[in-house]
């Protein structure tokens, strides 16, 4: 699992890490399963592609979908067809 690139505004990996680990079973969820790197890379994607705030409203949208059925690795395979479609 990546996380992304450090910057001075956004937690370092490992207090993401942590983050995840801690917030996951709140929500029922194993952290092992919460693709932090994937979803770093599409917020970025979206949000310097499309708009800043598209980028939380886009994995957030993939998550309800996930929660609604769609299967992790086909939203694994949509948010990619997302980010190319972002990037230009």
């Amino acid at each position: 699992m990546t996380t992304g690139t450090e910057h001075p505004d956004q937690p370092a990996p490992a207090d993401l890490d942590a983050w995840v680990a801690e917030i996951a079973p709140t929500l029922g969820l194993d952290p092992a399963d919460v693709p932090i790197g994937e979803i770093l890379d599409l917020t970025r994607r979206v949000a310097h592609g499309i708009a800043r705030p598209a980028g939380p409203v886009t994995a957030f949208m993939i998550g309800l979908a996930v929660g609604r059925g769609t299967a992790p690795g086909t939203a694994i395979e949509v948010a990619e067809r997302i980010g190319t479609r972002a990037d230009g």
